[in-house]
């Protein structure tokens, strides 16, 4: 299979888990001061990732057909403008994810992006912009690596920015990063 076809199979098995994933009620138990939080909430209700790529469902694509890369950078475009939810601004929460660096020093992380699935941004093409965040730690988060799994507690704001790894819908100002561990059930 080539990366174009493992590209769109990739982004189109995103968004199946995605859609799947948003009949899961959010969490609201609070950790702290923060609230926890799931993916999904990013997600506005009402927004459908392959709203525009349903046409393609079904037909086949060979790795030498333009449709294959035409239908790749529709998406990649689709995605990278995806909607934020609203109701994140100035939210103070804590959710967990997969560490993509960005800016690293000797004191640690100091800038990365958060991604809600191992291999995002790295391994196959970016998620779209409302499942990426940015963030920037107070302070640098030592003893962290690539795909670490992590939970990030901090205040949430409605910023775009486009990096070398993914465009991310959100910044977070992070407060807290800490290694991942599963919330007691």
């Amino acid at each position: 299979m080539s990366n174009v076809l493992r590209s769109i199979a990739a982004a189109m098995a995103w968004a199946l888990l995605a859609t799947a994933a948003a009949q899961t009620p959010p969490s609201t138990k609070p950790e702290g001061t923060y609230r926890n939080t799931i993916w999904e909430d990013l997600t506005p209700k009402d927004w459908d990732p392959m709203k525009e790529f349903r046409e393609m469902r079904g037909s086949p694509l060979s790795d030498n057909d333009p449709r294959a890369n035409s239908m790749l950078k529709r998406m990649r475009e689709a995605w990278d403008a995806a909607p934020t939810n609203p109701a994140m601004e100035g939210a103070t929460i804590r959710i967990p994810g997969y560490l993509v660096p960005l800016d690293y020093a000797k004191a640690g992380m100091k800038e990365f992006l958060l991604v809600p699935y191992f291999g995002a941004c790295i391994h196959s093409p970016p998620p779209p912009a409302n499942q990426i965040i940015h963030v920037l730690p107070k302070t640098p988060a030592p003893g962290v690596r690539s795909m670490d799994a992590v939970w990030v507690s901090g205040t949430m704001k409605l910023v775009r920015s486009d990096t070398s790894m993914g465009t991310s819908g959100y910044r977070m100002e992070a407060v807290l990063v800490e290694p991942y561990t599963a919330p007691p059930r």
